[in-house]
């Protein structure tokens, strides 16, 4: 399995979002310019300019039409996918962190850094069919917990948000009142910071990532804690297979650690784990910092990785990968 190298970005990334239908990747990097690449060889297409801030988060409509980022300039940016031009900005009062569009792309929840005196808040945003006629209001914007809020993303049939962040507690709430339903336990729960969120393909589950070096894998409606992946090094990314019951996590040390190291001693792979079995498969190295976002092709034949060393990593898997016995 050769990675393609595809280079940039200038200063670290942050996201990696594929389209539903795989053959466009978009990333996200702290140098303000959303990049969306061809998925099969990673050319780049194109940038999205307009920003002036990191871009923490994006996500792209089902028609792959609609791109949205999430900014520390304080804005989140409606763009048409095609031609990089912005269709609209919502305007907050601090920075934007995580992005979501809903099931039928109507709706869009948006989270917001505590900052000065505010607390992190989650807005969920009405997305209009024709951008001329699009709003900045909100229709349901709910004060969150102490600390950012890192990821937040619709739950099942959108009636509830889920979100996770820097109290390392996953909470569910209610998408149509702003309801508190439910909090992860703190037993066994995460016990530092929730980096990472993804959600399986058919939204039933999904896998958390946090900086107590684990990930894990819990019932989007019950939130019952299903299964706990341990490593060695804190969690920034994860990933799950939509094809076979893999899941993979990335991360590393913290930024601050990784110059007193080389290459040989920052250990900053990619690793695979059986979904149900909780094992380590393998893992897949090469970027030169931790890895900060991971993402696989919905088809689960690839997967891209993106990393503090400003390279975003194509892999296409071999056929070995497919028969791996455990």
């Amino acid at each position: 399995m050769r990675p393609i190298l595809m280079k940039g970005h200038e200063r670290p990334l942050t996201f990696l979002k594929y389209n539903r239908e795989g053959d466009l990747l978009f990333s996200c990097a702290k140098d303000h310019t959303p990049t969306v690449w061809f998925a099969d060889n990673g050319e780049r297409l194109g940038t999205y300019r307009g920003h002036n801030g990191a871009v923490w988060c994006c996500d792209v409509s089902r028609d792959s039409m609609c791109l949205i980022t999430g900014s520390a300039d304080q804005t989140a940016k409606l763009w048409n996918v095609q031609t990089g031009s912005q269709l609209f900005t919502f305007n907050f009062d601090s920075p934007t962190r995580s992005v979501d569009f809903s099931i039928g792309d109507r709706l869009c929840v948006i989270t917001t850094d505590p900052f000065m005196e505010l607390p992190s808040s989650i807005h969920v945003k009405h997305i209009a069919g024709d951008p001329s006629e699009q709003t900045g209001e909100s229709v349901l914007t709910i004060k969150g917990p102490q600390g950012r809020i890192n990821r937040a993303v619709w739950g099942p049939l959108n009636r509830t948000i889920i979100s996770a962040g820097e109290d390392a507690v996953v909470r569910i709430w209610d998408s149509e009142t702003g309801k508190l339903l439910k909090e992860s336990n703190k037993e066994t729960g995460h016990q530092k910071t929730v980096t990472s969120l993804a959600k399986s393909v058919d939204g039933s589950h999904f896998l958390t990532g946090s900086l107590d070096k684990s990930a894990k894998l819990w019932d989007s409606r019950t939130l019952t804690l299903i299964k706990t992946y341990v490593t060695e090094r804190p969690v920034n990314a994860v990933a799950m297979s939509p094809l076979l019951d893999h899941v993979v996590l990335g991360g590393g040390q913290d930024a601050s650690h990784v110059t007193t190291t080389d290459r040989r001693a920052g250990k900053f792979e990619a690793k695979f784990f059986h979904k149900i079995l909780q094992e380590e498969i393998g893992g897949v190295k090469g970027h030169f910092g931790p890895i900060n976002a991971l993402a696989f092709n919905p088809d689960g034949r690839s997967f891209a990785s993106g990393g503090e060393d400003g390279y975003v990593r194509l892999h296409h898997f071999d056929s070995d990968y497919f028969n791996i016995k455990l």
